[in-house]
């Protein structure tokens, strides 16, 4: 339970316990505060002749209880505040004992200080009980002035009317903001593992569109169950948040729903993690439309995990006592939705996967040899791609700039054509929810003949990321297809240090190294081909085609009845032509 604040000294522990037991209050939507609460707040007010304050969120939570002298409260820590330009999203309530409601300046200079959504004194009479109120709030159109309300009988506040001046209040300063300041999310990145992971968090959150104001690390071996970090530095983090003005929180570390919970609560800003960065960048690059299920579908898993509520007693599907009433829970409407919407996605994916397996069915009767592109995002894989076929997938110097799989033939040194696919990039950390959601996308790397693995050169993190593809690639069972290192950006290397002595050095930028990149594939793709010659008679010379796409054709001359080629292929294509009568004149090597 979180702890009281302010002057508690000489109140006796069993006092204490009571008022900390105000923190389990949750205090309706359309209530700005209760009667039975206020009538708790001034009784506890007069046992210890003292001013109690409530800090409220505007989700009904009671952040903070703060106990101050007899006339008046030290203003409240400014991690209360949320940004310069915006409103708390915290309301005050707080006690006048043996006085009347009536609000004093000292409580009007913190309501401007702190820009709290509002400010409200309430009288303790001489028995304990509520007498009067008054609410103030900030006024949006001169800065540092207020409005007061009238004094009002505490038994009977005007809620919705002072609700409804917040949210008039906060809807003018939101309006105030020019477009360039209320679009921009300025963040502050927290981690626990090491400083590459930060900085590589940074790139992440760039990707985003957000500005980073600041990196934190708080080195742990493992994450703090309620605030990933430590409740110190979780406390640190809120001031640092307020001080910076920053409106977003990026923790390193895959937060639990009750650490997000937790943390939002105490810094009041929003609080992602990660996998929810990552996941965001994945919706913003998808460009096909089996791309941005996969996304979604990422997506609804991640949150169906972090929907928190109380477990059986919400549901209402089971039936029973207790289960009776208007219908399903906010909670239970919320899991049903996405159960629901994930069903027909996993529908539309296993559609495209079957005319996807159509297409890998195709390639394997035509004999075609797959070589995937893969490693670390913005390695370059783009660039090699659009350099060895061509093309022209979109490249930029970002994180994720390719989500979606391209593929494009490419022309061997000796006359030979393999298909080339250009995959989504790799990164520490990857969410599992997203492997799973593009495992039908990364089986294509899966399935490869030979797998080029494209490392960035000039990255001082070169070691961790090979690393890093090596375990994603043993995650999808791809491990066991040839492996071709590729070390491009060679030109910007600065040391000669890499996970493979026999990487091949490039540059796709500038075009160096391509020629040994593509004799290299075609040795590997040739390692488990062999030559024969092979009889076509001129009335099954629809066979050429077939052939020619499946193999390469080293010699060919012609006879009076057909063609007599020598072919380089695997020992598919040999089969498949025997099937169609056709005579193979040497099963040799040659």
């Amino acid at each position: 339970m979180p702890e009281l604040h302010g002057n508690l000294e000489g109140i006796k522990k069993a006092t204490l316990t009571e008022i900390k037991a105000l923190y389990d209050e949750q205090i309706p939507a359309e209530t700005f505060i209760p009667y039975p609460l206020l009538e708790k707040l001034c009784g506890f007010s007069l046992s210890v002749n003292r001013e109690i304050a409530l800090y409220i969120s505007r989700y009904g939570d009671i952040l903070d209880v703060i106990i101050g002298k007899s006339d008046r409260i030290d203003l409240p820590e400014l991690s209360l505040r949320r940004s310069a330009a915006r409103l708390s999203m915290v309301r005050c309530v707080h006690t006048h004992p043996n006085d009347g409601g009536e609000l004093s300046d000292v409580d009007l200079s913190a309501l401007v200080t702190v820009q709290l959504d509002a400010m409200c004194s309430v009288g303790v009479g001489r028995n304990g009980s509520p007498t009067t109120a008054q609410c103030a709030f900030l006024n949006p159109d001169v800065h540092g002035e207020t409005t007061l309300s009238e004094v009002v009988s505490a038994k009977s506040l005007p809620d919705a009317a002072w609700l409804r001046q917040i949210e008039d209040v906060d809807a003018n300063y939101r309006a105030a903001l020019p477009a360039s300041q209320a679009d921009i999310e300025k963040a502050v990145l927290v981690g626990i593992e090491g400083e590459d992971s930060l900085a590589e968090l940074a790139q992440l959150s760039e990707t985003a569109g957000a500005i980073t104001l600041e990196s934190i690390l708080q080195k742990r071996d493992r994450p703090d169950p309620l605030y990933c970090v430590g409740k110190g530095k979780a406390e640190e983090l809120a001031l640092t948040v307020q001080t910076l003005q920053a409106n977003l929180v990026i923790f390193d570390e895959e937060l639990s729903g009750v650490m997000q919970r937790n943390l939002e609560e105490l810094l009041q800003v929003k609080v992602i993690d990660r996998t929810a960065l990552i996941l965001d960048i994945f919706a913003l690059r998808a460009r096909t439309s089996e791309g941005k299920l996969q996304v979604e579908m990422a997506q609804l898993k991640y949150r169906s995990q972090r929907l928190l509520g109380q477990g059986l007693v919400l549901s209402r599907l089971a039936g029973g006592i207790g289960t009776r009433g208007p219908g399903e829970s906010k909670l239970e409407v919320s899991r049903r939705r996405i159960r629901e919407r994930m069903a027909d996605l996993e529908r539309q994916l296993r559609a495209l996967e079957s005319q996807r397996s159509l297409r890998r069915k195709r390639r394997e009767k035509n004999r075609i040899p797959i070589v995937a592109l893969v490693g670390y995002t913005n390695a370059g894989k783009s660039t090699l791609f659009n350099r060895l076929t061509g093309a022209d997938v979109y490249v930029k110097d970002a994180l994720f700039a390719t989500l979606d799989n391209v593929s494009r033939p490419v022309t061997l040194p000796r006359g030979g054509r393999a298909l080339l696919i250009d995959t989504v990039g790799f990164i520490h950390k990857l969410p599992h929810d997203l492997i799973e959601a593009f495992h039908a996308t990364l089986e294509e790397a899966a399935l490869a003949d030979v797998i080029v693995v494209v490392s960035d050169g000039s990255s001082s993190y070169l070691l961790k990321h090979h690393k890093t593809v090596q375990e994603v690639l043993q995650n999808l069972g791809a491990s066991e297809a040839p492996q071709i290192h590729a070390l491009n950006k060679a030109d910007l290397m600065t040391n000669g240090e890499t996970a493979d002595p026999d990487a091949i050095r490039i540059s796709a930028l500038h075009g160096d190294g391509l020629d040994a990149l593509l004799m290299r594939i075609e040795k590997a793709v040739s390692a488990h081909m062999q030559a024969f010659r092979v009889f076509v008679p001129f009335s099954a010379y629809h066979m050429l085609n077939r052939i020619r796409k499946g193999g390469v054709i080293r010699e060919e001359s012609y006879r009076d009845d057909g063609v007599v080629l020598t072919v380089e292929a695997d020992r598919t294509l040999m089969n498949s032509i025997r099937k169609e009568g056709i005579r193979i004149l040497d099963d040799e090597i040659i």
